[in-house]
C-alpha cells in the first residue's frame, strides 16, 4: 500500500482555538492522514498558534521553533498566522503560514507538501468529529468572530464579524456527542451571550440553552459578557437548565478606564448586576479576568478596581497586566504604564483574590458535591471537578479513595479539605458504586 502521509498537530491558546484544531483532526483523519504523537516521526507537522499578546506571541514561537527541529515540513496557522512576516523573518523554514479560519487553505496546502493518502486509509469519522479532550467532555463552540471593538483586542480583523451557527446544527452536534459518552458540553464563543444577533429570526443564547436542555448534559457557559441575555442565563440556572457557574470577562472596574477599552460597566452596575444574580442563584460561581496597566490607568483607577476585587468577592479571577496587541487601538493611547507596574499591580490583585478564593473554599468542607472524575491513576487516586469547576482553568478536586471509579463517572464526595485553589474529598461512605448521569443539579 502507498505510504499515509504522518501529521503532527501542536495547538496553543484558548479553547475556541482548540475547537479549530479538533475539526482539522476530523478531516485529516476522515481524508485518511495518520495523526502522529511522535513528532519526530511526522512528515508535516501544523502548529495553531495564539498571538493574543506578548506572553502568547512568545509561546507560539517557541512551538513553530520545536517543529521545525523535529519535521522537515510546518505549516503556521492561527492568530499569529495573520503575521506572515514575523514568523518567516523568524523560521523562514516555516513552508506555510495562514490565518485563523482558514482550514480549507491549511488542507490544501498539506495536499501540496505531503501528498494525499491512499483511498483505501480513508477513515469514518463521528459527525461531530474527533475530540482532544477527555472523552466525557467537549466544547461545543456556538459562533465565530466578534462585533465588539474593544480597544486592547484585534479578534475582529483576526476572525471576522460574529457569524452565528444555526441552532439545528447545534443540536445535532451535541446530540451526537451525548450518543458518543460525552457528559458536559461547555458552550462558547469570542461572546457567547450574542449568539444569534446576526441571524435571521435571531435565537438567543438562553433559548439555545433550553434545547439543549433535552439532552440532560451539564451544561457549562463560557464568556458571556455583562447583558440582558447573560441575567436570562443565570434564571436558567435557577431552573437547573445550565450549571450554576458564569465565565464573564469584565477587564477592569473603573469606569474610565473601561470607556477607554471600550467596554460598557462601571463598579456600581456591576455589584449590583452580581448581586442579583447570587439573589437568583445564590451559590452561583462567578469566573473572570481583569487587565491591570492598561493605558493611562492611575493608581486611583486601580485602587477602584482592587476595590472592587475586594467587595465582590468572585469565586475565580485571572489576571493579565497589560499587553500591546499589534494593530490594536490601546497600542496607541497616551499615559503608558510602565511595565514593571502593571506587573506589580496584576500581583497585588491575585494575591488579594487568593484570600478571597482561600475562604470561599474553606466554606465548601464538609458539603457534598457531585463530581465528574477527570483523571485516575494507579494508587486510586482521582482528580475531578464539581458544577463550580471548569476544566484547565480552575482548581480541582482530589480524591484519595477513589478505587473503582472510572474517567468520566459522576460520584457523590464530600469536601474534607481546602487550600487557595484546590479541594480534597472522599467517597460517600454510602456511595456503592458511581450514580449515572441524569440532569443538572
Amino acid at each position: 500500500m502507498q505510504k499515509i502521509p504522518r501529521i503532527g498537530l501542536i495547538s496553543l491558546g484558548c479553547a475556541k482555538n482548540l475547537v479549530d484544531t479538533e475539526r482539522l483532526t476530523s478531516v485529516l483523519i476522515a481524508k485518511g492522514y495518520q495523526i502522529e504523537a511522535n513528532y519526530e516521526d511526522c512528515d508535516l507537522i501544523v502548529v495553531n498558534t495564539c498571538g493574543f499578546i506578548s506572553p502568547a506571541v512568545e509561546e507560539s514561537l517557541e512551538a513553530i521553533g520545536q517543529a521545525v527541529s523535529y519535521a522537515p515540513k510546518v505549516i503556521v496557522t492561527g492568530c499569529l498566522g495573520a503575521k506572515a512576516q514575523l514568523i518567516l523573518k523568524e523560521y523562514p523554514q516555516v513552508a506555510a503560514v495562514y490565518g485563523p479560519g482558514t482550514r480549507a487553505s491549511v488542507l490544501r496546502g498539506i495536499r501540496t507538501l505531503i501528498g494525499e493518502p491512499p483511498q483505501e486509509a480513508v477513515q469514518h469519522v463521528n459527525p461531530s468529529g474527533i475530540l482532544l479532550t477527555p472523552p466525557h467532555y467537549a466544547y461545543l463552540k456556538i459562533a465565530e468572530g466578534c462585533r465588539h471593538r474593544c480597544a486592547f483586542c484585534i479578534i475582529p480583523s483576526l476572525r471576522g464579524p460574529l457569524r452565528s451557527r444555526n441552532p439545528d446544527d447545534i443540536y445535532k452536534e451535541a446530540s451526537d456527542l451525548t450518543s458518543r459518552g460525552v457528559k458536559e458540553l461547555l458552550i462558547i464563543a469570542q461572546d457567547s451571550s450574542d449568539y444569534g444577533f446576526d441571524l435571521k429570526n435571531q435565537p438567543t443564547l438562553s433559548q439555545l440553552c433550553k434545547k439543549l436542555a433535552s439532552l440532560k448534559r451539564w451544561l457549562r457557559i463560557h464568556y458571556v459578557y455583562p447583558s440582558k441575555e447573560a441575567n436570562k442565563i443565570v434564571e436558567l440556572m435557577a431552573d437547573n437548565i445550565v450549571l450554576p457557574y458564569l465565565d464573564v470577562p469584565l477587564q477592569h472596574a473603573s469606569e474610565r478606564i473601561l470607556k477607554q477599552m471600550r467596554r460598557p460597566g462601571n463598579t456600581e452596575k456591576m455589584l449590583a448586576t452580581i448581586e442579583n444574580w447570587r439573589k437568583i442563584r445564590p451559590d452561583i460561581a462567578i469566573r473572570s479576568t481583569f487587565i491591570t496597566g492598561f493605558p493611562g490607568e492611575t493608581e486611583e483607577d486601580f485602587n477602584e478596581l482592587l476595590s472592587f476585587i475586594k467587595e465582590a468577592k468572585l469565586d475565580r479571577v485571572g489576571c493579565f497586566p497589560y499587553s500591546d496587541v499589534d494593530g490594536a487601538a490601546a497600542n496607541d493611547f497616551p499615559n503608558p504604564v510602565p511595565l514593571e507596574i502593571r506587573e506589580e499591580r496584576a500581583a497585588i490583585l491575585m494575591e488579594t483574590q487568593e484570600q478571597i478564593s482561600r475562604e470561599k473554599l474553606k466554606a465548601r468542607i464538609g458539603k457534598v458535591y457531585d463530581v465528574v472524575i477527570d483523571t485516575l491513576n494507579e494508587d486510586g487516586i482521582a482528580v475531578g471537578r464539581s458544577k463550580y469547576e471548569a476544566p484547565d482553568v480552575d482548581g480541582i478536586i482530589t480524591i484519595h479513595n477513589a478505587k473503582g471509579i472510572r474517567e468520566g463517572d459522576i460520584v457523590k464526595v464530600e469536601i474534607t479539605a481546602s487550600d487557595t485553589h484546590d479541594l480534597q474529598g472522599e467517597l460517600c461512605s454510602n456511595l456503592q458504586k458511581p450514580i449515572p448521569f441524569s440532569k443538572t443539579h
